[in-house]
């Protein structure tokens, strides 16, 4: 399984996007309406890692492929907006 930086900067990133969305969509709901905080402990904690991950790795991306401050800064920025990994994707990975 030979894949490239870039390769896995996008399974992260999507990874991470479903994260997000489950953390929004399934663990807040159920923490706040059900009063169930364990679920959104455990999706939370796995979206936490993949957050990480994926700023990590785009630094690496951008050192590898001399990204431009722009071009890193939108990519950083898409982790913090809900569908935003999948819009970097399209946008600025899939280009690459």
């Amino acid at each position: 399984m030979n894949q490239t930086k870039l390769q896995r900067l996008r399974f992260l990133g999507f990874s991470e996007g479903l994260s997000y969305i489950a953390l929004l969509g399934i663990g807040m709901p159920l923490k706040y309406m059900y009063n169930m905080p364990t679920p959104n402990l455990i999706i939370g904690s796995i979206h936490g890692i993949l957050f990480i991950a994926y700023c990590i790795w785009v630094l690496l991306v951008k050192a590898e492929y001399k990204w431009s401050f722009t071009k890193t800064f939108w990519a950083l920025l898409a982790s913090l907006l809900p569908f935003g990994t999948f819009v970097a994707d399209y946008k600025i990975f899939r280009k690459q």
